[in-house]
């Protein structure tokens, strides 16, 4: 069984769900999960968790990401992509100068209300399901962050642009918003992850190359180790004869473990290794008690 995570290259026309079941089937491996929801029509980076790296899949969806989009000005649709049907097409009289200031206008936090056509749930039932019917509801704005944006072409009434995010951020809810600013209106006409976290685009493999890899018994060469999403943390390793402590998922106190220091800040989180080197969990230094108590364990 294969226990880790491999940086997948999602293609057009897939749904994130579609990459993890044909993964079941080249692999042939049930445990597998994908990493956060990315449309039918994106392309790019996926990260999918085998086996009990699973339990990362929650953690990877809160990574910061980065992405590269191509806005159309000057239209809008339903879905705020270009797959869905248009709403209204307007003549787009702005400059250069006009679009900078309004894509730069948006760095740093705001306020962002999710599109009806999304995988969140309200009252059980996911949006775009309601959507489908018909049926729009009122949405709460989400404070979102952009880290960075930069533009990378202008050929109006096309903007291309890479913007670097929080988790929650809709890019395509983003063009609707800058386009809004310029009062043109706008949708998303194409989109590409290209980072999750620390999931780099320039190593994500398309599932034909895992069906090679497979057949070539060399896709293990690819897995990454669940402690490389951790490695920008402190690590600790028990001594022998508290692996037992450690194994049953208890708390662990300094004269238990070897650590690179003595003193943690309250919250800060540790990869925790068995006295043999075994990745075995993440855990978080609780000041009050004087110990790291464990926050999720991969054993």
């Amino acid at each position: 069984m294969i226990n880790g995570i491999i940086n997948i290259y999602k293609e057009a026309g897939f749904t994130s769900h579609d990459v993890v079941a044909k993964l079941r089937g080249i692999v042939k491996q049930k445990k597998i999960g994908h990493t956060g929801t990315l449309d039918p029509d994106a392309v790019g980076v996926l990260p999918v968790c085998f086996g009990n790296a699973t339990k990362l899949c929650d953690m990877l969806t809160d990574k910061s990401k980065e992405y590269r989009a191509c806005m159309l000005l000057g239209e809008t649709s339903d879905t705020q992509d270009a797959s869905g049907t248009i709403l209204s097409r307007t003549q787009v009289n702005v400059s250069e100068e006009e679009v900078r200031d309004a894509v730069m206008s948006f760095l740093g936090e705001y306020d962002q209300i999710p599109p009806m056509y999304s995988a969140l749930k309200v009252n059980g039932k996911k949006l775009y399901e309601l959507a489908r019917q018909g049926v729009e509801i009122e949405r709460k704005p989400r404070r979102v962050e952009i880290h960075h944006i930069k533009i990378e072409e202008i050929n109006l009434p096309r903007v291309t642009f890479s913007v670097g995010c929080s988790k929650g951020t809709y890019i395509r809810t983003l063009c609707v918003d800058i386009g809004d600013r310029l009062g043109c209106g706008a949708l998303m006409e194409t989109l590409q992850r290209t980072r999750v976290g620390n999931f780099h685009i320039e190593q994500a493999l398309k599932l034909s190359q895992i069906e090679e890899l497979v057949r070539e018994n060399r896709l293990e060469e690819y897995v990454i180790a669940p402690d490389a999403v951790f490695e920008e943390y402190e690590s600790l390793t028990v001594m022998p004869e508290f692996d037992k402590v450690l194994l049953n998922g208890n708390k662990l106190y300094f004269k238990q473990v070897r650590a690179v220091r003595k003193r943690f800040e309250d919250g800060e989180w540790t990869r925790v290794y068995a006295s043999n080197g075994t990745f075995t969990g993440v855990y978080t230094y609780c000041e009050q008690e004087h110990c790291f108590k464990p926050c999720k364990m991969f054993l």
